[in-house]
């Protein structure tokens, strides 16, 4: 499976005319995105330290979100970007409201949560590569292979622990719901993983 197989819905091509023309922020929430992957990462890292195989695969995960976060900053300072302070987008935390509380069920979501949003993420990168400038259009295309097995392998480890061969596939098909409503729905800021921009560009 790869990440075409994934997404419900394209990103609307409104949210890439709006990418044209907010480049800054783009950037700047790119970064926060890479850093908060980290971080998912690593949370789970100390959650799970009776999963010695699933926390091995989430330090290199996190060191390689760390990269592109270091990437992306690189990036930002030849193009006189200045990095600031910016809200949140409300995809991620909207999907992760949706976790259920008990273990296992708690591990397999959050797999198939982070599974779901790094295929999403791959998604814009993949459009972003129509839209953009030569240098921006190369480094997106960069991103994809390594964000591609980020997302492979977050939903191989949520089939391992999952308690029966549905829960899996249930889970996907819930989130991914999830993920076509947010991407369609109106956003006023525009963000990595904002909706449909309901301001103007």
């Amino acid at each position: 499976m790869n990440f075409e197989d994934l997404n419900l819905v394209p990103t609307p091509d409104a949210w890439l005319q709006s990418a044209q023309s907010h480049l800054d922020l783009l950037l700047i929430d790119h970064a926060n995105c890479e850093k908060k992957a980290a971080s998912t990462a690593l949370n789970l890292m100390y959650r799970y330290v009776d999963r010695p195989i699933l926390i091995t695969a989430l330090s290199k995960l996190a060191r390689e979100e760390l990269r592109h976060f270091e990437q992306v900053v690189e990036l930002m300072g030849r193009r006189g970007v200045e990095y600031q302070q910016i809200s949140s987008a409300r995809y991620a935390g909207e999907l992760r409201a949706k976790v259920r509380p008990q273990e296992p069920e708690r591990l397999v979501d959050l797999l198939v949560l982070s599974a779901v949003i790094e295929a999403r993420s791959c998604e814009r990168f993949a459009r972003l590569c129509e839209v953009l400038d030569d240098e921006l259009a190369d480094f997106y295309r960069s991103l994809l292979k390594s964000e591609a097995r980020h997302f492979a392998g977050y939903l191989a480890f949520a089939r391992e622990y999952a308690r029966h061969p549905g829960e899996v596939d249930d889970r996907l098909a819930f989130y991914l719901e999830a993920d076509s409503a947010l991407i369609l729905q109106p956003d006023s800021d525009f963000r990595f993983h904002s909706g449909v921009p309901s301001f103007v560009a």
